[in-house]
This record gives C-alpha cells, sequence and structure tokens, in this order.
C-alpha cells in the first residue's frame, strides 16, 4: 500500500527513503504469504518426519530414521519463523517460561544426531528420539495459556 501511495503522490523512487526503510520495504512478507510458507514448512516438516518412520524398517533405517525425524523437527519448529519473525521467534524460545523446554529440544536434537553417527548406538538414538518429541510437545505446550497446568494435573491425577 506504500508503494502505491509513493506512486501515485509522485516519490516513486526509494532514494528519498533511509536504509532501514527500504531494507524493511523489500523484506516485508504479506500475511497471506506468511500464512503459505508456514503451511508449506510445517507439511514438509511433518512429511519428513512420517518419511523417517517409514525408513525404520529399512537395512540402515535408523540413521535415515534419525536425520529425517530431525529435520522434520526442525522444520517444523522453523516454520514458526514465517509467522512472527525469526528474531522475534529467537526471543520467545528463550524466555523464561520457556527456556528449559528450548534447551532440551535443541539438546535433543544434536544428541539423537551424535547418538546415530559418531556413537553408533542405535537405542540411544531411539531414546532421544522419544525425549524430541516429549520435549517438542512440552515446547508447544507453552504457547497455549494454562495447557501445561492442565497436562500436570491431568498426569498427577492418573498417578495417584
Amino acid at each position: 500500500m506504500d508503494k502505491l501511495r509513493r506512486v501515485l503522490s509522485g516519490r516513486e523512487d526509494n532514494e528519498e527513503l533511509g536504509l532501514t526503510a527500504q531494507v524493511l520495504d523489500a523484506s516485508t512478507l504479506s500475511y497471506g504469504t506468511r500464512i503459505k510458507w508456514f503451511a508449506i514448512c510445517f507439511a514438509s516438516g511433518i512429511l519428513c518426519s512420517i518419511l523417517g518412520t517409514a525408513l525404520l524398517f529399512l537395512p540402515k533405517g535408523l540413521k535415515l530414521f534419525a536425520v529425517f525425524y530431525t529435520l522434520g523437527n526442525v522444520a517444523a519448529l522453523a516454520s514458526t519463523c514465517f509467522l512472527m519473525g525469526p528474531l522475534k521467534q529467537l526471543k520467545r524460545m528463550f524466555e523464561p517460561t520457556r527456556l528449559i523446554a528450548t534447551l532440551v529440544m535443541l539438546l535433543c536434537l544434536a544428541l539423537t544426531l551424535c547418538s546415530v553417527f559418531w556413537w553408533d548406538k542405535k537405542a540411544l538414538a531411539i531414546i532421544f528420539c522419544v525425549l524430541q518429541f516429549l520435549a517438542m510437545t512440552w515446547y508447544s505446550l507453552s504457547y497455549i495459556p494454562f495447557a501445561r497446568d492442565a497436562v500436570i494435573k491431568c498426569f498427577t491425577t492418573c498417578l495417584s
């Protein structure tokens, strides 16, 4: 809309704008574009995770499973950057309410790949994939108000 306003008012060239305004003007995405790329990135993350699970039963499938499952989680996590922007996403990831969940999640992502490629421990890779799933779930619940409290209350009720 600003571009149209500039053209109609006779200010077509960007030389009158500062460098920051030019960068922001060139790099902002429309709401529709953000939603489309969020959906594409999130769907590719789910597809990678499902593909990794399907490849689990092939010879040397555990390595493929760990790689695709981890890539799927990273893509699903990165998809939210399209909704709120990468800087805001990083700031929100490391807020005090999400700090432990974020660190555990990132640690499990790295340890899954380490256990498959460097340590060659298959059981450990499966454990880290399960921990990845739990950490991603706990991290995702942190964005829903009172969801963590509800899950904790549910588990304490079931266990007592």
